[in-house]
């Protein structure tokens, strides 16, 4: 595991607390950011929202991605997720793959609380041996990838 220091991630975390701080769960409770930094070094945030139809609503990490590709970007170079509580919290299954689509196995994934960064993973072990565009298209080169 990446020691939190080897990566200052202080704009994502703040971007991602700002955007926790919009979070819809009125039925949980639970408010997430997610800070994801793109390729050209630009952060894009977004929180979770929940709906009273409960699979209908959407992970912080779900919002950040739809931010980051409405503005023209494709590639993720570093993700926060940042909630409170005394566990580290980290991405679920279903933004595990969402993440996997625009990130490298070696991106670094900082889990935050409010307070800062508590741990920093890869998301190659959030997700191993994940499905992505290598299984779909194999003989796509890198530079091919969405």
């Amino acid at each position: 595991m990446m020691k939190p220091e080897d990566f200052p991630a202080d704009d994502l975390l703040k971007a991602a607390l700002a955007a926790r701080s919009h979070a819809h769960a009125p039925y949980s409770g639970f408010k997430v950011g997610a800070a994801l930094r793109d390729a050209e070094g630009r952060v894009h945030a977004g929180c979770n929202v929940e709906n009273s139809a409960f699979p209908q609503g959407q992970c912080a990490e779900a919002t950040a991605i739809g931010v980051m590709v409405a503005s023209g970007a494709k590639r993720i170079a570093e993700i926060l997720v940042v909630a409170d509580g005394p566990e580290t919290v980290t991405p679920c299954g279903g933004c595990r793959q969402r993440l996997v689509e625009f990130a490298d196995p070696m991106t670094p994934v900082h889990l935050a609380g409010p307070e800062g960064v508590r741990a920093t993973v890869t998301l190659g072990e959030l997700l191993p041996r994940a499905f992505g565009w290598r299984q779909v298209t194999p003989e796509a080169k890198p530079e091919d990838k969405p």
